[in-house]
């Protein structure tokens, strides 16, 4: 039975993020992180796992981590979860370096926490909504030991003039999905376009899926990202 746990911080790891755990019914040897977006928690896509269909049999654990509550300039200074300070909306967003710097450090931890749970870091997979998408590209690109694969969704890179300078050579040719809707009003549409082509001309297999809808998830995406993560895991 899968099941929902605060990840508490123990011993060496005092930093690490609360977080929702559901845990597979066998022995898990995959995991997914899960970054929210702004203003969310961890328990925004809890309910999507079981629509997945991923095999029992794969032991795929999912971690959805909180963001922590900060203030949030594009929204009138008002304190909500957030992996970084959002001050405008325009192609050069999302430019607060040291909470997008504070990120990275609890997103590697997370990582390092499923490491010691026994899980190898080719065998995880950064996903996230939006601002925890954002996120999720940003430290994957980049991390040191090889990753599994991306999960991006209505979301956009971040420094994406410094990646090629700043990328990883473990993960050059790590695997994304990208979905963004059509009518998105948040994260405009020709960010999500642009980065999937970025990613593409530097050698990365992108899946990239585009939906008629705004800022938000629908069933047909969740069905693609459901094939695409069975081809991960098994």
């Amino acid at each position: 039975m899968s099941e929902t746990e605060s990840a508490i911080s123990n011993g060496d790891q005092e930093a690490l993020l609360d977080c929702v755990v559901i845990e597979p019914a066998a022995s898990a040897r995959w995991a997914v992180i899960w970054l929210h977006g702004l203003g969310a928690d961890g328990h925004d896509f809890e309910s999507i796992v079981p629509q997945l269909n991923l095999p029992p049999e794969a032991g795929v654990r999912f971690v959805f981590p909180h963001a922590p509550v900060r203030p949030v300039t594009i929204n009138s200074g008002m304190a909500m979860r957030a992996w970084y300070d959002i001050s405008g909306i325009n192609l050069r967003r999302d430019q607060d370096t040291q909470g997008i710097a504070d990120s990275v450090k609890a997103v590697q931890a997370l990582i390092k926490w499923q490491n010691q749970r026994g899980i190898d870091t080719s065998q995880i997979v950064l996903a996230g909504f939006s601002q925890g998408g954002a996120m999720a590209m940003h430290v994957a690109l980049r991390y040191p030991e090889q990753l599994a694969g991306i999960i991006a969704l209505s979301s956009y890179l971040l420094f994406a003039d410094q990646l090629a300078d700043q990328a990883s050579q473990a993960n050059a040719d790590i695997p994304v999905f990208i979905g963004h809707g059509s009518m998105d009003p948040v994260v405009p549409f020709p960010l999500g376009e642009m980065t999937a082509k970025q990613l593409k001309e530097t050698g990365h297999p992108v899946e990239w899926r585009s939906y008629p809808m705004p800022h938000s998830v629908c069933l047909e995406q969740i069905v693609h990202l459901g094939a695409w993560l069975r081809n991960r895991v098994e």
